[in-house]
Parts: structure tokens; sequence; C-alpha cells
């Protein structure tokens, strides 16, 4: 049974920043990681992914067009552990964010939450003043 366990959530204010992790008991580079986030009421929405070394996309990483260069997806292989370094956060960014994991992804659509193979417990992100 795959574990991912996501954490770092929190409340902080408007503008202000927050890191996420996302640790999991399984080889990183062999997956595509991405985090999503949902918000009451509305549907789980892909905020960006790091794809694994089979990816053929070209592209490394990617976000939602709502991220606009404020959150920043990274990994330590070391650590097996997938951060999204949020900042200059908005209340519309509440929600509860999820890690998920999908083995050997060769495409480059990360959106879909069908497509992964596990999923993480979540974590809350609240900013409010």
């Amino acid at each position: 049974q795959v574990r991912l366990v996501e954490s770092g959530g929190g409340l902080v204010q408007p503008g202000g920043s927050l890191k996420l992790s996302c640790t999991a008991d399984l080889t990183l580079e062999y997956y595509a990681i991405g985090w999503f986030r949902q918000a009451p009421g509305k549907e789980r929405e892909g905020v960006s992914c790091i794809f694994g070394k089979f990816s053929t996309s070209g592209r490394t990483v990617v976000y939602g067009d709502f991220v606009k260069g404020r959150f920043t997806i990274s990994r330590d292989l070391s650590k097996n552990t997938v951060y999204l370094q949020m900042n200059s956060l908005k209340p519309e960014d509440t929600a509860v964010y999820y890690c998920a994991a999908k083995f050997l992804y060769s495409g480059s659509d990360y959106s879909a939450t069908a497509l992964y193979d596990y999923w993480g417990q979540g974590t809350q992100v609240t900013v409010s003043s």
C-alpha cells in the first residue's frame, strides 16, 4: 500500500507564504506527482505537477493558470518528498490541498484526477485576515 502524506498547511494572512510537503514511500523519479486543491462546494482542480523521468512532454513542471508565478513545485529524491512553495497567497487559495502520484506517466496533461494511482489525505490551507 503506497502512502502519500501531505503536511505544511495552516492559516496564513493574505500575501503570506506556506510550503507544503508531500512525502511518499515510492521511488519519486518514476512518478508524476501532482498537487490538487478542493475548496468547499467546488471540484478538485490541478495546481501543479512535476513529471517523472518517463515524461515525453518536454517539460519537468507545469502549473495551473491561476498560479501565475506564485507557486513553485520541487522535489528532493533523497527524501522522497515533493514540495509546493506558495507565495502571495490569496483568500481564493483557501482549500484542502492534495498530492497524487501516477506511475510511469508519459503524457503532459496532469489535471485529470482519474489519472492518478495514489492520493494523500490532504492538508488544509486557509488564507484569511
